[in-house]
């Protein structure tokens, strides 16, 4: 009687190791710039959605008080009482002041040069001007 050899095998080759490895890195420098691109278009957008709402929420102090938070009170005039007035009817946005999706402040300027008031974000970095994904995020139209 003739026995069966088995060959039992216990590991992998080094070659498929390689194989396995440069497939894995393959996929991921596909992915990875497709990631980035869909974080960067999203920052944008939470960007301009927050500003929205800071545009509704100003809108609604000034239906209270008779005028815009000024440059002085800023944004900060939509949390608490400035002056203690009696008509102030907040806060307008809870529970605080929303930072823009960098970690940087929103910019107020009232009186505004493109309207009653200028809401600007930086962009990624934080400066004023640039393009791409550096551009200002604005509640007006570009010039």
């Amino acid at each position: 009687m003739k026995q069966k050899k088995t060959f039992r095998r216990r590991s992998f080759t080094l070659i498929e190791v390689v194989v396995v490895i440069v497939i894995l890195v393959t996929l991921a420098s596909i992915a990875t710039p497709l990631y980035l691109n869909y974080v960067k278009k999203a920052n944008v957008g939470a960007a301009k959605t927050q500003l929205k709402l800071l545009e509704d929420a100003i809108t609604g102090y000034k239906l209270d008080m008779g005028a815009y938070p000024d440059g002085e009170d800023g944004l900060q005039a939509l949390v608490t009482n400035p002056g203690d007035s009696e008509k102030w009817d907040g806060p307008y946005i809870k529970p605080a002041v929303p930072k823009d999706p960098w970690g940087n402040d929103y910019v107020y300027t009232c009186p505004g040069e493109h309207g009653d008031f200028d809401l600007v974000s930086y962009g990624a970095d934080g400066q004023p001007g640039g393009t791409g994904e550096n551009a200002d995020i604005t509640n007006y139209a570009a010039e």
